[in-house]
């Protein structure tokens, strides 16, 4: 509707994008069948060559064909075979996409082997579960999809709502589940517009208790008597990055955006992020002796908010692990996860909680001398020692030593200290709003 408002109006603009995409129109019909035999061919190649959002025939369709024709008919007097009769281009009303010959006739569109869509499954059957922010579809073989679908598939209480209802529906009812969407992006984090109002209105325990739902929901996310697969692309940061660290395995895209990318609202991970990244530092085999290692690498990836610039750099980062896989075909995505879930689900098990030895104040003050120098040297503004500082005691476990086993529920009541600390500070209040305002991070 809004493109279409947009190509009737009356000014420059709207005259020049309304010839370019009329002439793209036509010529593209024209092209039928001389260079593809069907509409969808070409919809996939510009999607897939030139990455479109939508090919000229999906655009042309919804901008309704009829609406088009009367709006061309004075300045062609001929219009192309496939378009002159006003029929929609594509039509799902049979329970699966179907695309328009020049004919008149619909023919089922063609998806290649290995190749599964949620939108397609959509088509055939309602959500078993649904809210504004995230639904859930049986996918087959006793495999679900939880999809968010909310604004850049941001994470908020609608969404944890309906992860903690599927937890309870899978577990009596499937096999396992896979997190997935056909977006661009898989989540952008926390949504920051729902708990600005908390914060900038000083409503500590409405903060507090947002934080430690979405610590309840991921930990029992993780915990859950069935695999959990996560299929991500594009972005994954913040909050969805975190909903991700929580996963039995990952089957990323190729191309993720993957990150912890807190302080750049004045922030420290705190729906478990520093939790499991921590975790998979000091797991890692043939690593450097000692927790030194491991707590500086973390500490490095979240202070510097590092976000992977492909699949294969987020396995470095640690963000994904040594067995998770990549698939090159985003269209495959779902099916390749899916494969997996049926992998795991035979004799599953969940993981077992770790315990976390932690040097406690050594660490912290070895950090805090290290991002002091980083001060000194211009490289780290005053407020990022503040944000360091909090950081640095969440990783190093507090007030404790080696000797003293923490468990997961420590490091998280250390995560939400840390984050109530920072977020009633001036400092942390200027970046949420900047944030908000501009979608870019203010460096005080």
């Amino acid at each position: 509707a809004g493109l279409r408002q947009f190509l009737e109006a009356d000014n420059a603009l709207s005259l020049y994008a309304w010839k370019v995409w009329s002439a793209t129109f036509i010529y593209a019909a024209e092209l039928i069948p001389e260079i593809a035999d069907d509409i969808d061919a070409i919809d996939s190649a510009m999607q897939l060559g030139y990455n479109w959002r939508y090919g000229p025939f999906e655009l042309l369709d919804r901008l309704g064909v009829e609406w088009f024709m009367q709006k061309i008919q004075p300045e062609q007097e001929r219009l192309p075979e496939l378009i002159s009769n006003g029929k929609s281009l594509y039509r799902t009303d049979t329970g699966f996409p179907q695309y328009k010959d020049i004919s008149g006739s619909y023919f089922p569109v063609k998806r290649a082997e290995g190749v599964l869509l949620l939108s397609d499954i959509k088509l055939q059957k309602p959500a078993l579960l649904e809210n504004a922010s995230a639904s859930l579809w049986d996918i087959g073989d006793g495999i679900v999809c939880l999809e968010f679908h909310s604004k850049m598939n941001t994470q908020d209480p609608n969404s944890m709502s309906l992860i903690q209802q599927s937890i309870a529906k899978i577990s009596a009812e499937y096999k396992g589940l896979v997190i997935y969407n056909e977006g661009e992006h898989f989540s952008a984090g926390a949504n920051l517009t729902l708990l600005a109002p908390a914060i900038l209105g000083g409503d500590w325990d409405t903060v507090k208790s947002i934080v430690q739902l979405g610590q309840n929901t991921f930990r029992a996310l993780k915990y859950a008597p069935f695999p959990v697969v996560a299929a991500p692309s594009g972005l994954a940061l913040g909050g969805g990055c975190e909903v991700l660290l929580h996963c039995d395995a990952i089957q990323a895209h190729a191309e993720l955006y993957m990150g912890l990318v807190e302080v750049g609202v004045g922030l420290v991970p705190a729906w478990g992020g520093c939790k499991e990244l921590l975790g998979r530092w000091l797991s890692l085999p043939k690593r450097p002796g000692g927790p030194m290692p491991p707590i500086a690498q973390t500490f490095e990836t979240i202070g510097l908010a590092k976000v992977s610039r492909s699949a294969q750099e987020a396995k470095e980062l640690l963000f994904l692990a040594k067995d998770d896989a990549i698939s090159m075909n985003k269209s495959r995505l779902l099916a390749d996860a899916k494969i997996r879930t049926l992998a795991l689900a035979q004799n599953y098990q969940a993981p077992d909680e770790r315990e976390y030895f932690l040097p406690g104040k050594s660490a912290w003050s070895a950090l805090a001398i290290a991002v002091d120098t980083l001060y000194q040297s211009g490289k780290a503004s005053e407020y990022d020692v503040e944000i360091s500082q909090q950081l640095a005691r969440v990783l190093s476990g507090g007030d404790t030593d080696i000797t003293q086993p923490l468990t997961e529920q420590d490091i998280l009541d250390l995560e939400v200290a840390g984050f109530l600390k920072l977020v009633q500070q001036p400092g942390t209040l200027a970046r949420l709003e900047h944030m908000l305002k501009t979608g870019k991070p203010l460096r005080n």
